[in-house]
C-alpha cells in the first residue's frame, strides 16, 4: 500500500473505552542521557503522556535522577546502572523510546540491544541510530517490524549509505525493509514505510518543526501510541500528521516545549465518541 499519511489510520487510534484503567492504556519507557542531557527524554516522556500512554517511565543513569525528578510530575523515574539493570525495568513496558540526548557511546549500543531483548516495541531515535553508525547490521539484526527507527536525512545516510540517491520514498521503503522495522524519514514531507511494503507521506507539513528537541516529542508521540497497542506503522503515520498539526495551531514562535501541550486539543479534534 502506498499513499498519503492523511488521517485514514483515524480508525485505530488507541480511546479509552469506560472501564479502562493507566496499565490498560499501555506502559511507555523513555531512556535518558547523562545529567547534563535529560531534556530531550523528558519532552519524548510528556508528549506520550499526552498522547495516551497510560503509565510513562524515564529510565535514566543514576546521575541523571537528581536534575530529571523535580522536573516530573506524572512521569514516573527509575535510575539503572547497566543494560542488564535497564532490561529489567523494561519487562512489561508495551514500548521504550531510547536515543534522544542518549550518547554516541557503547553504553547506549548496549541498551539498545539489550532492550531488543525485552519484547517492548523500540522507537530507536537520534544518538541511538548514529551509534551504530558502520555497523549497522548490528542494529538491524535486533529489531522486528513493530519497531520504529525515526531518523533525519543526516541520520538516515549513516546507517542506509546510498539509499537516498534514489529519492526519498524508494530509499524508505528499501530501509524499511533492509531494517525489518518501520522507517520515518523525517522532513518536510516525512516518508513512512514498513517492511510489508506499505508507505505513506506526510502532507501537513509545518515549517515550525525546524527547531531543536521537536524530533524528540515526535518519538515520545510515536512510543506513546504504539504503548497502546496502535499497529507501528499506523502509530507512527498519526504520530507525524498530529505533530504537524499541532505545529501549525501554534504557528510563528514555537519551540518544542510547546507541542505536548498542543496535542489534546489536536486530539479532541479527532475524537468521535461514537466510535
Amino acid at each position: 500500500m502506498s499513499g498519503r499519511a492523511d488521517t485514514d489510520w483515524r480508525p485505530s487510534l488507541p480511546w479509552p473505552g469506560a472501564d479502562a484503567h493507566k496499565h490498560a492504556r499501555g506502559r511507555l519507557g523513555v531512556v535518558s542521557g547523562k545529567a547534563s542531557q535529560t531534556g530531550a527524554a523528558r519532552l519524548a516522556a510528556r508528549a506520550g503522556l499526552r498522547i495516551g500512554a497510560g503509565v510513562v517511565r524515564i529510565l535514566c543513569p543514576p546521575d541523571a535522577a537528581a536534575v530529571i525528578a523535580p522536573a516530573i510530575e506524572a512521569v514516573m523515574l527509575s535510575p539503572f546502572g547497566s543494560p542488564e539493570a535497564l532490561a529489567e525495568l523494561a519487562e512489561g513496558m508495551h514500548a521504550v523510546v531510547i536515543g534522544p540526548a542518549a550518547g554516541v557511546t557503547d553504553a547506549t549500543r548496549a541498551n539498545v540491544r539489550a532492550l531488543a531483548a525485552t519484547g517492548a516495541a523500540l522507537i530507536v531515535d537520534a544518538d541511538g541510530l548514529t551509534v551504530f553508525e558502520g555497523w549497522p547490521s548490528d542494529l538491524f539484526d535486533v529489531l522486528d517490524r513493530d519497531d520504529v527507527l525515526t531518523p533525519h536525512e543526516g541520520e538516515f545516510r549513516r546507517l542506509f549509505p546510498g539509499l537516498l540517491e534514489n529519492g526519498r520514498e524508494a530509499a524508505a521503503r528499501a530501509a524499511a525493509e533492509k531494517a525489518g522495522a518501520v522507517i520515518v524519514l523525517k522532513g518536510p514531507a516525512t516518508v513512512i514505510a514498513a517492511p510489508d511494503g506499505r508507505m505513506a507521506t506526510n502532507g501537513n507539513g509545518a515549517p515550525w518543526l525546524a527547531t531543536a528537541g521537536t524530533g524528540d516529542v515526535l518519538a515520545g508521540m510515536i512510543g506513546g501510541l504504539t504503548a497502546q497497542r496502535m499497529d507501528s506503522f499506523d502509530a507512527a503515520r498519526a504520530a507525524v500528521w498530529m505533530h504537524a498539526e499541532a505545529a501549525r495551531g501554534f504557528g510563528p514562535g514555537l519551540i518544542a516545549e510547546d507541542l505536548p501541550d498542543r496535542l489534546p486539543a489536536v486530539l479532541a479534534a479527532l475524537y468521535d465518541p461514537r466510535s
